[in-house]
């Protein structure tokens, strides 16, 4: 009968997380009890176990941390199941406290409204009241004997316990998958597909052919395109947000609080710059980068409408879902062009990229400047607020790091003896690249050909002609910045401010 009470247990959960995530899709405000664990289990895990999720799935981290919570939960439910068998309240008790587990970690979520308990309270009841009947069939009807006054468990009705179950399991994917597209906010949708952006005040021209190196235009386009731009955050369901609706306001240690609509936004003198981001978590040699070209609102010029003080030295863009990025004050003002971003690569922002606005900050590594989804920007002081990442062992500071990579041929690549090239990228942001050069087999440092600079806030591709000759072969690249300073040999990981090291590759050219 085990096995019974193992199916009672999973379709009771399933059932219960099913009609809380029906629960939150009917108020977009409120939390479904998966994304609120998830966000939970996203805080909470220490950073090394990030940075692996990162490296080992990339843009899929979040889909391994979903497919991983819901078999956790299904082992449970399942072990809840076969102890209620014989101790019914094992079973109830067990599903309560995955109900206040759900609770307690939409309180105390980043947002920390108490409404977004409500899905996962009415999860809980729904899984209980299920066990409940779903063990009445299981245990069937008592027969008293000579030896049990008080009666014995005899064979269940089938029949019932199985419709029971097909019922229960076809009514929780209903619930689930109903609930999931009232989330996905169509209105969102429908509201971001008849956005038409202004042009900037000065559009940039469209960049020449000659910033794309021979020989890597193929593998590693100039600009990113939109769907293949990497997304690293902590969001475990990309927020859809109904531009109409939203709203930005500019607050803190400023003398005039502001607060601006999405339309107000768009009216505004708009400014068009090509830049690359650069995910902290890069590991030399690594792709969590890209370059896209970027329209939005100066941020200086919020600075100067709200009237920040002069003892205010740390901005923090706050995203709708809590999370937080913090950079020092002075950047806005430095010359870089700091944005509160509309538009990526000639639409309005994707919403895996933050639609319907958020903070680009030229030669900041993401994790300190680039908060999507944005909600609100506050002028304070670095001393008084850290930002997400930093008690997390980050550092509050984090200048993107010099770097280059190899992207052809790829590692451990075979290739023809013969002329071959080698090709790929370097960036040394807020400087500029002035020589990249490749040195083979521990040899001498040859130089390569650099393609054509778009802007010191992108990175630069570089190419050379390779006389390939049979063997096995390491090629390694380095940089030099438009200041003179040579890239830093020396290797580092990404914690606490960004990986460092020359970029090398094994290559095997083939005999003939």
């Amino acid at each position: 009968m085990w096995w019974r009470g193992a199916l009672a247990g999973f379709v009771s959960a399933a059932f219960g997380l099913g009609v809380g995530e029906l629960v939150a899709g009917v108020d977009n405000d409120l939390l479904s009890p998966v994304i609120g664990v998830g966000n939970k289990a996203i805080d909470l895990v220490p950073v090394s176990l990030k940075t692996f999720a990162i490296n080992t799935f990339g843009r899929n981290d979040k889909k391994a941390l979903v497919v991983g919570m819901l078999i956790a939960i299904a082992v449970f439910a399942v072990g809840v199941g076969v102890a209620a068998i014989r101790r019914p309240w094992v079973g109830y008790a067990g599903l309560t406290a995955f109900g206040l587990l759900g609770m307690a970690a939409a309180v105390e979520g980043r947002t920390g409204s108490t409404a977004d308990a409500i899905p996962s309270l009415v999860a809980a009841l729904v899984a209980m009241t299920s066990l409940m009947f779903l063990l009445r069939a299981v245990r069937g009807r008592p027969r008293p004997t000579s030896g049990n006054p008080v009666g014995e468990i005899v064979a269940s009705d089938r029949r019932r316990f199985l419709f029971l179950i097909v019922s229960a399991t076809a009514l929780a994917a209903g619930a689930a998958v109903l609930g999931r597209k009232l989330q996905s906010s169509t209105t969102a949708v429908a509201d971001r597909a008849k956005r038409l952006l202004p042009r900037a005040a000065k559009p940039l021209a469209v960049a020449a052919a000659d910033v794309e190196a021979a020989g890597l235009a193929a593998t590693t386009p100039f600009f990113t395109p939109n769907k293949d731009f990497y997304r690293i955050d902590t969001a475990l369901v990309v927020p859809r947000i109904d531009a109409s609706k939203w709203s930005m306001t500019v607050k803190g240690m400023v003398t005039k609080p502001l607060t601006f609509s999405y339309e107000e936004l768009l009216s505004r003198p708009l400014i068009e710059r090509d830049i690359t981001l650069t995910c902290v978590s890069n590991e030399v040699g690594g792709q969590l980068m890209g370059t896209a070209r970027w329209v939005g609102v100066p941020l200086r010029e919020l600075l100067e409408e709200a009237g920040a003080k002069p003892s205010a030295t740390q901005v923090v863009g706050r995203s709708v879902d809590g999370w937080t990025a913090g950079f020092p004050a002075s950047v806005v003002t430095d010359g870089r062009d700091a944005m509160v971003a509309l538009a990526m690569n000639g639409e309005p922002l994707p919403f895996a990229h933050g639609y319907p606005a958020r903070l680009i900050v030229p030669g900041l590594y993401g994790y300190v400047s680039a908060t999507k989804w944005l909600e609100s920007i506050e002028f304070t002081t670095l001393e008084a607020f850290d930002a997400y990442w930093v008690p997390r062992g980050y550092s509050k500071l984090a200048p993107i790091k010099q770097a280059s990579r190899i992207d052809v041929p790829r590692g451990l690549a075979t290739v023809a003896p013969g002329k071959t090239a080698v090709a790929g990228i370097a960036w040394a942001q807020r400087t500029g690249v002035s020589k990249v050069e490749l040195q083979f087999d521990g040899g001498a440092w040859v130089e390569a050909d650099l393609a054509a600079e778009q802007s010191i806030d992108t990175w630069r591709q570089w190419s050379f002609a390779w006389d390939a000759t049979p063997g096995r072969h390491e090629i390694a690249v380095r940089s030099t910045d438009k200041k003179g300073r040579l890239q830093t040999e020396k290797r580092t990981a990404p914690l606490p401010n960004g990986a460092t090291g020359w970029h090398a590759i094994i290559v095997l050219v083939n005999a003939s």
